[in-house]
């Protein structure tokens, strides 16, 4: 499908059907578009004033989800057509969002760690604690590095209106189809918040226990015990909010969090077989070494006002830390073998990332005096990032501690023209980027038994004005067109790289391979929300010249490749309000295509399809809501369309299997899943029966089925069929 086909398929359903808001969530829980302040879009002008493809999940929406799926990151993926189906592990390696990695934040702070990605962003704390999710799409430069995708940012629950005591309690109970013991797994959440005048506080705590997760045909699922598990596990969260009103239109917060997700060690993993379709599976056993965990604790001190001069005043300084600890093995042809410590095959390690955050932002929005019309934002961020990953069982450094500083100042403007039947924005903003790696010596391996290569370390800079704009154009209230252009940036998996380096005398001062993503979202959108019908119809492309491609190597460790990518998409919803009340319908589409110079040489021109680490496929979504009274209930169909991978790595394969480029050529077979939610509000707090993946589909899931295709450990099942029976309360 080529883009001419796109674009006149965008247009037939502009033309022909109402087109549906992106905005699914909050419509669904009778929120107003025009009353929504998306924090992650840095302004308070509302949503339909921004060329921008903008999702709100909301509270009452999310909840749901939780319960049905179990982390935020499957609620995501649940809800929006072009994110990649999850995993369902605790790494999130390969999920992305528009076919790029998003930027995962909470309240504006970011949770990845881009330097050496962990991809545990995805877990950094309990949804409970989630008020909402804001869902930008595209590669933008609003929060700074790794937005290349889209940003995901969680907003926790916000400070208590009401004077007094006030809070929430959740009880919850999961099982597998056969209600099995050890698949059992419980939650159990509370959260106080108490006001007495200008002072709130809100403090919560989150613990859940899960057991093993059950394939539909009732086999353990198998454990990705290196990168991480979310089944037998348990899990701690902690938060806080404090806050004082200093005026009212000003106030300060402070607010903290911890997160800590622990596997119990109980099983290990036993292969499968990929040619007779059996998934990799789990028994009792006890893994080496620690059990794969991750922790997460984020502090942030803000300080706003609405009305500062007539503006709005925004300031927030904030220290996040992660601590991403890997599950071990003795891998004879990997890095962590040393013949120094022990014989080639018979080292055990196991690595931890570790990874620290300080930063600061600070802006200021008004409409300028004498001409209203035009909204103004100036603004400047600073960040600082340390991240190293080491070597825990023999102490060692697999990759160097590596600094990161960002300055940026920005600027957006948004200009209302004709009593706002067009709208004008645009902006830039200024990175000056700098990277730190001292001297190091990489690990010894089994092609360099005496020791690793030196290499000399550098501090490569980045300099670059990121430039966004596009137009609106509401000829009524509820109808809209935009089209825009938007730049992001984040650096490549800089860990992957240097820890794989094993030539001698490079300087990463000259290394080319550190240098910067930079990729740009274009795209063009239409919206109608008026009535009963709520639609949208978007077609988006971007491009980045030196992207970041994964590479798998026979021992599973995966490698990065710096080419030119190429992705565009279409991405169709539409809602209706049906003349039964209480019952509305939703149906979302997304395609994507995604391709990368294959060439060994690379010559710029994108020849090759993205394989399945690096591209999510095209999916049909089906929804329906029924509310009435104390009633409510929801069924939830994702449809995942088959997917051939053509490139040139491919067809060379048959020549030469040893093709630098070979990449895993499983395709996707598809699989289509169904969900369902039902609850009553009663007097004493609300019931809820959840049931994930209704009609016990067999399945393996994307992942899996389409990277590492001779791995026998990674072939895995998707859950089978599971309920969660729930009561939460508010008082």
């Amino acid at each position: 499908m080529n883009r001419k086909w796109i674009a006149a398929a965008l247009l037939t359903s502009a033309l022909s059907s109402p087109v549906f808001a992106q905005d699914a969530a909050s419509t669904e829980d009778g929120v107003g578009e025009d009353a929504i302040i998306v924090t992650a879009a840095r302004t308070i002008l509302p949503p339909n004033a921004l060329p921008l493809t903008i999702d709100i999940i909301g509270k009452d929406a999310l909840d749901q989800q939780l319960a049905m799926s179990g982390s935020v990151t499957d609620a995501v993926a649940n809800l929006t057509p072009s994110f990649s189906p999850t995993r369902q592990k605790l790494s999130g390696a390969g999920e992305t969002l528009r076919g790029r990695s998003p930027l995962y934040a909470i309240n504006g702070i970011p949770q990845s760690t881009p330097l050496r990605d962990g991809s545990r962003d995805g877990f950094t704390i309990d949804g409970f604690f989630v008020d909402r999710v804001e869902l930008i799409y595209g590669s933008n430069a609003l929060q700074g590095i790794g937005g290349t995708g889209g940003i995901v940012n969680q907003v926790t629950v916000g400070a208590p209106k009401e004077e007094g005591l006030s809070g929430r309690t959740l009880l919850q109970g999961t099982a597998d189809n056969d209600f099995s013991k050890a698949g059992m797994g419980g939650k159990i959440a509370g959260l106080v918040q108490y006001r007495a005048g200008a002072f709130d506080a809100t403090v919560g705590a989150a613990y859940e226990i899960r057991g093993v997760f059950s394939d539909a045909k009732g086999r353990p699922i198998g454990l990705n015990l290196t990168q991480g598990e979310t089944q037998d596990s348990k899990a701690l969260s902690l938060f806080g909010r404090f806050g004082y009103e200093l005026s009212p239109s000003a106030r300060i917060d402070l607010i903290a969090s911890r997160f800590e997700l622990k596997g119990d060690g109980d099983y290990v993993a036993t292969p499968g077989n990929r040619t007779l379709g059996i998934p990799t599976s789990a028994v009792r056993g006890n893994p080496p070494g620690k059990s794969a965990q991750n922790r997460t604790e984020s502090v942030a001190l803000s300080l706003t006002d609405s009305d500062l001069g007539g503006g709005n005043f925004v300031s927030q300084i904030f220290f996040n830390r992660s601590r991403d600890t890997f599950g071990g093995e003795v891998l004879t042809q990997a890095t962590f073998q040393d013949i120094r410590i022990a014989p080639i095959g018979t080292l055990f390690d196991q690595s931890q990332n570790r990874s620290r955050k300080i930063g600061g932002k600070i802006s200021y929005e008004r409409a300028i005096p004498g001409f209203e019309d035009l909204t103004v934002t100036l603004g400047f961020d600073a960040l600082w990032d340390t991240t190293e990953q080491r070597l825990i069982a023999t102490g060692r450094t697999w990759v160097p501690p590596t600094d990161f500083r960002s300055l940026a100042p920005f600027a957006q403007a948004n200009l209302k023209l004709f009593d706002g039947l067009i709208r004008v924005a645009g902006g830039a903003r200024y990175e000056n980027v700098k990277l730190t790696i001292d001297d190091y010596v990489t690990l010894a391996t089994t092609t360099t038994p005496r020791g690793g290569v030196a290499v000399a370390g550098g501090s490569p800079s980045f300099k670059d004005a990121l430039v966004n704009g596009g137009i609106i154009i509401e000829p009524a209230q509820g109808i809209r067109a935009y089209a825009s252009y938007a730049e992001g940036f984040t650096v490549p998996d800089v860990g992957r790289i240097t820890r794989a380096i094993g030539t001698a005398g490079v300087d990463i001062d000259t290394f080319l391979d550190i240098a910067p993503i930079v990729s740009n979202n274009r795209e063009i959108g239409v919206e109608f929300k008026r009535g009963p019908v709520d639609a949208n119809a978007t077609y988006f492309w971007s491009s980045s010249d030196k992207g970041q491609l994964l590479i798998a190597r026979p021992d599973r460790i995966f490698d990065v490749q710096r080419l030119r990518v190429e992705i565009q998409g279409l991405e169709l919803n539409l809602g209706v309000q049906t003349p039964i009340d209480g019952l509305k319908l939703n149906i979302g589409y997304a395609h994507l295509i995604g391709r990368f110079d294959s060439d060994a040489v690379p010559d710029g021109i994108v020849d090759s399809d993205l394989d399945g680490t690096n591209i999510s496929p095209d999916r049909l979504n089906l929804a329906a809501n029924y509310t009435s009274g104390p009633f409510s209930a929801r069924v939830q169909t994702q449809v995942y369309f088959k997917r051939r991978f053509d490139s040139k790595a491919r067809a060379a394969d048959d020549a030469n299997p040893l093709h630098p480029l070979k990449l895993a050529d499983n395709d996707f077979g598809g699989y289509t899943l169904t969900d369902a939610n039902v609850r009553y509000q009663t007097g004493i707090g609300g019931i809820s029966l959840s049931i994930q993946n209704l009609f016990n589909r067999q399945y393996i899931d994307y992942s899996s089925d389409t990277r590492l295709p001779t791995d026998q450990l990674s072939y895995f099942a998707g859950r089978g069929r599971t309920f969660t029976l729930g009561w939460d309360y508010r008082f």
